[in-house]
């Protein structure tokens, strides 16, 4: 089993944050960041601006790291590491219309600090994080949700 490398990229705009759903077809409500799985070959940075665009049809300017993030499924082979980025809006509509062209992402949602509380999201640091100023946080190894 190898672990799998994802990046996510936190981007506010009007102190909200940027989610997306994280299931295709709507099988569930759980929210996340945009990113995904980082591709060989490629920086960090590249995968995660071509991710958000394909996500979002947003352009970012990638930032510093933010979070360290690793879950894992306790019953299967599946470990990821997902590495969080501050991003800043380049160009884009953040609330026209966009298809996102691999069909995961159906749903994108500007939520507030409070709107996000009362949403299933992960990980679960995401809020103090993403409207937090402090250096890189670590958040260990936590299971999956289905």
């Amino acid at each position: 089993m190898s672990i799998r490398l994802a990046v996510r990229g936190l981007i506010l705009l009007n102190h909200r944050l940027l989610m997306v759903n994280a299931w295709p077809g709507g099988k569930s409500d759980l929210l996340c960041a945009p990113g995904g799985g980082a591709e060989r070959h490629a920086s960090l940075e590249d995968n995660l601006i071509r991710e958000i665009h394909e996500e979002t049809g947003l352009i970012v300017a990638v930032g510093s790291v933010a979070l360290v993030n690793e879950f894992h499924d306790p019953d299967r082979p599946f470990h990821q590491v997902d590495v969080y980025f501050r991003c800043d809006l380049l160009s884009g509509d953040p609330y026209g219309e966009w298809t996102d062209p691999e069909g995961v992402v159906t749903e994108r949602h500007w939520l507030t600090r409070q709107e996000l509380a009362v949403k299933r999201f992960k990980p679960d640091s995401l809020p103090e994080v993403a409207w937090g100023d402090g250096p890189a946080y670590y958040d260990p190894l936590e299971p999956i949700l289905r």
